[in-house]
């Protein structure tokens, strides 16, 4: 728990722990926005937290997702977005599984190649896949054309 003082007035700033869902940890600050997008959680009919900025001793700052429901995550697109990211599952208040992401080797519709004469871009109904060139870069070639996806940051 930790305090503010705003125009001198102190409030509590309290972060509750969940008894039953997911935890989305060690986040790059400034990039849970994207997740929540990507991941459609404003689809969920749960509690969703976004906490941002957090001090972290790991990253200096992180942000930090919890989910107060257990869903099946993608967990490749999470590892697209951000390797560095555990994802820790709760019950009954007690961390039940702490999984470490990696970089996913082959990502599907998660990004659309922007090459115009790509055949995704031509045909309608083909899955949009891109593999992982270059795990020093983070850099994803389409499959098809092999037109490098945009960068994320």
């Amino acid at each position: 728990m930790s305090k503010r003082k705003i125009d001198g007035d102190t409030s509590v700033l309290k972060i509750d722990s969940i008894q039953k869902g997911i935890v989305i940890d060690h986040i790059a600050a400034g990039m849970s926005m994207l997740i929540y997008r990507y991941l459609n959680l404003d689809a969920l009919d749960c509690t969703v937290a976004i906490i941002r900025n957090v001090k972290s001793a790991k990253l200096t700052r992180k942000d930090i997702i919890k989910i107060e429901n257990i869903i099946d995550l993608d967990l490749n697109v999470l590892g697209y977005l951000d390797s560095n990211i555990t994802v820790n599952k709760i019950e009954n208040g007690v961390i039940t599984e702490k999984m470490k992401l990696t970089l996913p080797e082959k990502i599907r519709n998660v990004e659309k190649c922007k090459n115009p004469r790509c055949i995704t871009s031509t045909e309608t109904g083909i899955d949009h896949v891109f593999i992982l060139a270059d795990k020093n870069t983070h850099t994803y070639r389409c499959v098809y054309c092999e037109q490098e996806a945009a960068k994320l940051r």
